[in-house]
């Protein structure tokens, strides 16, 4: 924002009416413009490079480690500005599980018995099954739902806390 209203200053856009437009004060601007760069950010900058060396030198170390290795090199930083850190770098564990980034869909668990022709002509002729996983307080719970495609309502269903073949009535 503070570079905007130097550069809208030598289009000849008053000083003060950019500050006003963009919502800061004069003097928000002009401390800006005697140190550009805050400690906080020459910090971070100096934080980011340790982490990234003891990141390079131990490649499974994640951001619990990193800060510890911080610590021990005599920085004060804590646990939580050294993972905002290394997240805003991808500094992650080699070990650590890399959520949304590589998300494939595994093999089917069956193979397809009906050829994708999802069709019947009489009741009872084919049923879709599917598990669903819900989690409680209690801990996880499975329904197994059982549909016939041609009325195209749940014939049965089942409940457990732990999927098995019983689950499922024995269809699977």
């Amino acid at each position: 924002m503070y570079p905007l209203v130097r550069e809208l200053a030598v289009d000849g856009v008053p000083v003060t009416v950019a500050c006003r437009v963009l919502g800061f004060s004069k003097q928000a601007l002009y401390q800006w413009t005697a140190n550009p760069i805050t400690q906080r950010d020459w910090d971070d900058a100096h934080f980011t490079n340790a982490a990234w060396d003891a990141h390079h030198d131990d490649p499974v170390f994640g951001y619990r480690f990193i800060a510890d290795e911080l610590k021990d090199a005599g920085h004060k930083v804590g646990e939580n500005r050294v993972w905002r850190l290394c997240s805003e770098q991808r500094l992650w564990s080699s070990f650590s599980k890399k959520r949304g980034l590589n998300r494939k869909a595994g093999p089917p668990v069956h193979d397809d018995l009906v050829e994708r022709n999802f069709t019947a002509t009489r009741p009872n002729q084919l049923w879709l099954t599917d598990i669903t996983e819900h989690r409680t307080d209690e801990g996880k719970l499975y329904l197994c739902a059982i549909k016939d495609v041609y009325s195209n309502r749940i014939v049965g269903y089942s409940i457990d806390s732990g999927q098995s073949r019983s689950l499922s009535g024995g269809v699977l």
